[in-house]
């Protein structure tokens, strides 16, 4: 006969996953009401139909998982700046989805940066700078600066894509929870993360508890308050694990959606360069608009390639 033991830790644990989800539910159901109205995308597919919606749900499960975070996590220094930081992150999305007249690209970018800058210097003063490489049992040390510059870009792009894919009914938070659980499932097989894995899974439970009210057809939206802290979240979370190569497998669908609207912008403004002409961005208005898929069928495709992804990264990682 087998015993099982189940310590306080554990039980603790358990409890504040179910806490961060439930607790998320029900504030997203008392509290939505006082949240800023959408006005309606202008040249997004059906845009105009989000019009009157709840916008930037974000503050309200960001508040819930700072607050499940500090009553259950791990407390640490280096843990406590991550989530002043993700604070800092979902206010600046909050106050756009605030502003009568929406921020401009230089000012969120610049914003974006300072964050990205902070998060370099927090992540290496506290850990190493020898990443693994993807499918193989090598390590590489990379300068602490040049480190550093690569965690800013990592920081940003992540911040970026994530905040672009956010267009279609429960879409961004499906594709940041197959994101978060193939690194989780990552981090776990390298022994990496430390105690920062489980505030992955409250994380991943506040986004859960949102997505009660945001599936197909939502009763609000997150806005840059809950994107933005998404994409800062699984930046951060990457990085633990010493393999942040993994990004670019574990979020695919979240860089090709969101990020080449990025590359197509930059490189005609900057560049005067024009790249897929008859390919709109984000790619879920394309799919939409173009191929004539559903907002359901959206999110389960992009969803499904992103877990088919995810799965073969995980397995490449228990082969070595």
């Amino acid at each position: 006969m087998i015993n099982y033991i189940v310590d306080n830790g554990q039980i603790v644990a358990f409890t504040g996953i179910l806490t961060a989800f439930f607790l998320t539910c029900i504030c997203m159901g008392s509290f939505s009401k006082y949240l800023p109205k959408d006005m309606g995308r202008q040249y997004a597919h059906d845009g105009k139909l989000s019009a009157g919606k709840p916008r930037g749900a974000g503050f309200i499960f960001v508040l819930v998982f700072i607050a499940s975070g500090i009553v259950f996590g791990p407390f640490t220094r280096e843990n406590i700046i991550y989530i002043i930081l993700l604070a800092a992150a979902m206010m600046t999305g909050f106050l756009d989805d605030c502003a009568k007249t929406p921020w401009g690209e230089y000012k969120k970018g610049i914003l974006d940066l300072v964050i990205a800058i902070m998060v370099a210097v927090t992540f290496l003063n506290f850990n190493t700078n020898t990443i693994n490489i993807i499918g193989t049992d090598i390590s590489v040390t990379i300068p602490p600066v040049v480190f550093g510059i690569l965690v800013v870009i990592l920081v940003w792009t992540s911040i970026n894509v994530t905040n672009c894919a956010d267009g279609v009914d429960g879409l961004s938070g499906t594709l940041a929870l197959v994101t978060l659980g193939t690194i989780y499932m990552v981090g776990h097989i390298l022994g990496k993360g430390g105690d920062f894995s489980y505030l992955t899974l409250i994380f991943m439970a506040c986004i859960l508890g949102y997505l009660w009210f945001n599936a197909t057809p939502s009763l609000l939206m997150m806005g840059d308050a809950g994107s933005r802290a998404m994409g800062l979240f699984i930046a951060i979370a990457v990085l633990k694990t010493e393999s942040p190569i993994v990004y670019i497998p574990a979020a695919i669908v979240l860089i090709a959606d969101g990020g080449l609207g990025l590359v197509k912008v930059a490189l005609l403004r900057f560049l005067k360069i024009k790249i897929l002409k008859n390919t709109r961005t984000p790619l879920h208005d394309h799919v939409r608009k173009v191929w004539n898929w559903s907002n359901t069928h959206t999110v389960y495709r992009f969803a499904i390639i992103q877990a088919v992804v995810g799965i073969a990264t995980v397995y490449i990682y228990l082969l070595v």
